[in-house]
């Protein structure tokens, strides 16, 4: 099935070791799927029928339709 009208999200890992994380939808809110980036890697992710949050953990720029923002690393 494709999802044209979905919303995608554009990663760009600021440091090794950055982690994203999709979250399923529905009654119970689980971890579906995980990809881990080294620095200057990019992913592109979707919004679909079963990915309703995106968690990202590590120090990583962050491209929506609605901004940008940058995420905080490790202390």
């Amino acid at each position: 099935m494709m999802y044209i009208n979905s919303d995608y999200v554009v990663i760009k890992a600021l440091e090794d070791g950055v982690n994203v994380i999709g979250l399923t939808r529905g009654a119970d809110t689980r971890f579906h799927h995980s990809e881990k980036l080294d620095k200057g890697e990019v992913l592109i992710a979707q919004f679909t029928e079963h990915t309703s949050a995106i968690k990202i953990r590590g120090k990583a720029h962050i491209q929506t339709r609605h901004g940008e923002i940058e995420s905080e690393g490790k202390k």
